[in-house]
């Protein structure tokens, strides 16, 4: 727990460091209104004891008034020094959110899918919001008032030991209780915090996902179990803060009798002759003003003590992803493709997910460049698990995937995936215009290029029916549109991009039949000059590619073409004849 804790402290010390200069000028700025804090409650003294006392205005040049003027000085002087360094701490505050939270969502985007297959995007929604936010507040509400705090409590005991050692004394005799109330309150509300932020982060996951998934909730008409399920997690989340809250009411209250204490220990040691010396009415008055605000410091620390805690939680989790460096693809190391002819080659391929289950078994074959071909067999066979691999979302364990003759490991990630290009089953629409969720950013893409693509996924219609046309703004994931529509914009986004090798996962599954037959056509187009992989359920569609690879259970078992793996009556006829005989 301890080495934890050293790793999170240093973590906030190289997150500080590019702000040395800030936390320096406002530490500055703060010694300066501690200062002035110290100052004017001495002026109160000089006033009580040198002036009212003896009952007059002025005592050589120096008179009430121009105490007074001094007073308000230090107080107009400190407050603008205040605000200077208020606005300074935000400033650093929002930098260091800015940082992190461009530098997780940088991490989150250079990810691999191994990755993403482990965490859930609820759970890295929560780390790039909330607790970025909470470290922000880190750095903009306690860090540099923790040094002025610190300052002022070391400057408040030097001015009243100077004045009285022995009030000081007095005074002091409630700081070993304030020491230890601070101490084991403190423990205790770490150890609930760190429950508190586990079981938070299981609800904000928890309502991400609901969110997303609102509409499968409602066809399973689930809402009840969902509201259940949420009240659950909220009841565990406010009874795991509970015991915090209550103890955070406690510890102010403790600090309030404890001040208090204080006073009247210096009122009855002086009012009630323990001291021998007489004391001024204005060293009394000084000794309670400085008790006042030495527990100030201590109170405002013990109420950061949640911010604190909730921070250090959050950092140590934020940390959890990015050092994790095993995660992050390099994308720009490797060779460089120009001319990709679209050759491919599986070379005794052998693929786990978890290293443990092989998922593809010593698979090996061939597409020429030009060449369309096809993957068929039942759902679990590694057929999806292929197009992975050729696009490095994965490394295998065993084997060579090679394009044009090059191992595909030794090639540049951002440029291997320029040049192949895939649509799903599923596309995701971002909530952009038509032209931008075709574009894609891409420079290379003209305003020619949407067009033509619009044409060649005979898209047409369905774009030019928009109130805006290409310019129309899409919902957030593409609600706006029908499944049909989607693909129909994720074939357009294809062949805007133009890729030297197609893939296409069950591509065409929520298209018309009209529509899909025009596609058709621009997919044969295509095939007859760019190497093209299909993956189908629907065996009717890929009857005419050059040639078809049968999987199963990881392993290929068949590989030829249409006409010839009917003659010879095995697994693929079997598998065509049931889905023709599903139709009937």
């Amino acid at each position: 727990m301890k080495k934890k804790k050293n790793t999170t402290i240093s973590r906030v010390i190289e997150m500080a460091k590019p702000h040395k200069k800030t936390i320096i000028i406002v530490t500055l700025l703060s010694l300066l209104i501690n200062i002035g804090e110290l100052i004017k409650p001495y002026l109160i003294k000089i006033v009580i004891d040198d002036y009212i006392s003896f009952g007059i205005f002025k005592k050589g040049l120096i008179t009430i008034g121009m105490i007074g003027a001094s007073y308000i000085g230090i107080v107009i002087i400190g407050n603008i020094l205040d605000f200077i360094a208020s606005t300074t701490t935000n400033m650093m505050g929002e930098e260091i959110l800015y940082t992190l939270r461009n530098k997780l969502f940088k991490y989150t985007q250079y990810a691999n899918i191994s990755f993403h297959d482990r965490t859930p995007a609820g759970k890295l929604f929560v780390r790039i919001t909330n607790d970025v936010e909470d470290v922000s507040t880190l750095f903009k509400d306690v860090i540099t008032t923790f040094f002025k705090d610190m300052i002022l409590i070391v400057a408040i005991i030097a001015i009243m030991v100077y004045f009285s050692a022995k009030l000081s004394l007095l005074a002091f005799i409630v700081i070993p209780f304030v020491i230890i109330f601070s101490v084991v309150l403190t423990k205790i509300l770490n150890k609930i915090y760190s429950k508190a932020k586990v079981i938070k982060t299981k609800l904000n996951t928890f309502l991400a996902e609901s969110i997303y998934g609102s509409r499968l909730i409602k066809i399973f008409n689930i809402q009840r179990e969902k509201q259940q399920e949420c009240e659950n997690l909220t009841h565990d989340f406010r009874n795991s803060r509970l015991p915090g809250g209550i103890i955070e009411g406690l510890l102010p209250a403790l600090m309030t009798i404890l001040e208090n204490l204080s006073i009247c220990i210096i009122i009855w040691a002086t009012l009630g002759g323990i001291l021998k010396d007489a004391v001024d009415v204005g060293l009394i008055y000084v000794f309670i003003t400085y008790i006042k605000q030495l527990f100030e410091p201590i109170t405002r620390t013990i109420d950061n003590i949640e911010t604190v805690q909730e921070a250090f939680v959050s950092i140590n989790k934020i940390y959890n992803i990015l050092d994790h460096k095993e995660y992050l693809e390099d994308l720009d190391t490797g060779t460089e493709l120009t001319n990709v002819k679209g050759k491919i080659e599986f070379k005794n391929v052998w693929f786990s997910y978890d290293n443990e289950k092989w998922v593809l078994k010593n698979i090996s074959f061939t597409i020429e460049p030009g060449q369309s071909i096809a993957l068929v067999g039942k759902t679990g066979c590694g057929k999806t698990t292929i197009t992975n691999l050729i696009n490095r979302f994965y490394e295998i364990q065993k084997g060579e995937i090679l394009l044009d003759g090059v191992n595909i490991k030794n090639i540049n990630k951002r440029s291997l995936r320029q040049h192949i290009g895939i649509i799903l089953q599923d596309p995701f629409i971002f909530a952009r215009s038509i032209k931008n969720n075709i574009k894609l950013n891409n420079s290379n893409v003209t305003e020619d290029d949407i067009v033509d693509s619009i044409s060649l996924s005979s898209a047409e219609d369905f774009v030019s029916s928009l109130p805006n046309g290409i310019d129309e703004i899409a919902k957030e994931r593409g609600t706006s549109f029908s499944a049909g529509q989607k693909q129909l914009l994720a074939f357009a986004r294809i062949f805007a991009h133009n890729p030297s090798i197609f893939v296409l996962d069950e591509a065409t599954a929520n298209i018309d039949t009209h529509t899909e037959q025009l596609i058709q056509k621009s997919i044969d187009t295509i095939s007859k000059e760019k190497t093209s992989i299909f993956i189908a359920h629907r065996l009717a569609t890929i009857v005419n590619v050059d040639k078809i690879i049968v999987l199963d259970a990881g392993e290929i078992v068949e590989m030829g073409n249409h006409i010839d793996l009917l003659k010879t009556g095995g697994y693929y006829s079997k598998l065509y004849n049931s889905y023709y005989a599903s139709l009937n």
